[in-house]
């Protein structure tokens, strides 16, 4: 677990921005926290330098034992074929979820689109690798680099939208986009999809050891949480938040808003296409229907940040270790006899943790530290 950074104003030079309620609204009854009150929409405060050297230290420290605590799992049971796979996809999508929450948890902008950004990661990085017997290390950054150019040019016509309309609009992009993957078989093959083969070795991404992919997928967990630390720490960061909060303050002080989220959308659906590519060498074998599922791909983005704490650091990867595992239990464990019947135990979950928790768990978590302080300070 990595706890979430604070967000301080400068608000002696600039003062800072109110959220409004409207600005709030649907986010924060779809359980969002309150990430900035207090939101500078000029720049970052420059700290005194032992202040900054100080906050720096806290959260490289606190970074360092939250990738420690999700690498403990592959530690302990790296030897059991099954929960290596199902930790393997537990980092991919705490990965894929981390990219998702920087649009929609930090931006605001809910999409259910972003299963277009995977597959063009993933049909990208296989194709070039079949066709070309490029490196997947290499294929993977076209795909990176067409959906930080795609994503921007294909969302921008829906960013006057709001709420569920913005989301349903994505919902839309998704759709087209599997009719054509469906139809160009010159590119994607089909409904029959791609077959990668076999080839194993380390400049192939194919790994004889499954643990390989473990680490493979572990490492993009690192790195994408590592983004989302520095984004929140940067002036973009800032900026975003102020956007989410309320668009018309944050363009009355000057933020192009438009500007912000075609930013945080690019670096969104770049992450989510090296996910994608990710998961095409993994998988070896990738097809439309696997890669735009909204069941399995767009939409477990969202359920997985909304249980784990949308528009935190750490809520992506809290809720990837909840809900990965637990799926996978359940379709083993009632899923051979009663096809399913484990997604509807996975949505009562779901349910339960949305009533209970609208804060999500890293939400959860933070409460009960509070009051543990307060207790801890009161002496009670």
């Amino acid at each position: 677990m990595v706890p979430d950074l604070p967000r301080r104003a400068d608000h002696a030079a600039h003062g800072p921005v109110r959220p409004s309620r409207r600005g709030r609204g649907w986010l924060q009854g779809a359980g969002v926290n309150e990430l900035a009150t207090d939101v500078s929409v000029r720049a970052p405060p420059v700290a005194a330098s032992a202040g900054g050297i100080a906050s720096s230290r806290r959260v490289a420290t606190r970074f360092a034992l939250g990738l420690a605590l999700a690498l403990a799992p592959f530690l302990v049971l790296g030897g059991d074929f099954f929960w290596l796979n199902i930790l393997t996809y537990t980092y991919l999508f705490a990965g894929l979820a981390i990219a998702w929450n920087i649009l929609a948890g930090f931006g605001g902008q809910f999409s259910l689109g972003h299963g277009v950004f995977f597959a063009v990661g993933a049909y990208t990085t296989a194709d070039l690798f079949i066709r070309f017997g490029l490196s997947p290390w290499f294929g993977i950054l076209p795909g990176a680099i067409v959906s930080a150019i795609v994503g921007p040019l294909i969302f921008l016509p829906t960013f006057r939208l709001k709420g569920s309309f913005f989301a349903i609009a994505t919902l839309a992009f998704n759709e087209v986009a599997l009719v054509f993957a469906n139809y160009l078989e010159s590119i994607t093959g089909g409904p029959r999809g791609l077959q990668v083969p076999f080839r194993a070795g380390l400049a192939n991404m194919i790994f004889a050891d499954a643990r390989g992919y473990a680490i493979l997928m572990f490492a993009f967990m690192a790195v994408a949480l590592g983004v989302s630390v520095l984004l929140m720490r940067s002036r973009l960061g800032y900026y975003l938040l102020a956007v989410r909060e309320d668009e018309d303050a944050a363009r009355a002080a000057g933020i192009s808003v438009v500007g912000v989220k075609l930013r945080a959308t690019a670096l969104s659906a770049a992450l989510t296409a090296v996910g994608g590519g990710l998961f095409a060498m993994y998988v070896r074998a990738i097809d439309p229907p696997t890669l735009f599922s909204l069941a399995d791909i767009g939409v477990k983005f969202a359920l997985i940040s909304l249980i784990g704490g949308i528009g935190t650091i750490s809520g992506p990867v809290l809720g990837a270790f909840l809900i990965v595992p637990l799926e996978s239990w359940l379709r083993a464990l009632v899923g051979g006899t009663t096809p399913g019947l484990h997604l509807i135990l996975l949505g009562l979950v779901m349910l339960l943790a949305a009533l209970f928790m609208r804060r999500g768990v890293a939400g959860a978590i933070d409460a009960l530290v509070q009051r543990w302080h307060h207790r801890h300070r009161t002496g009670q």
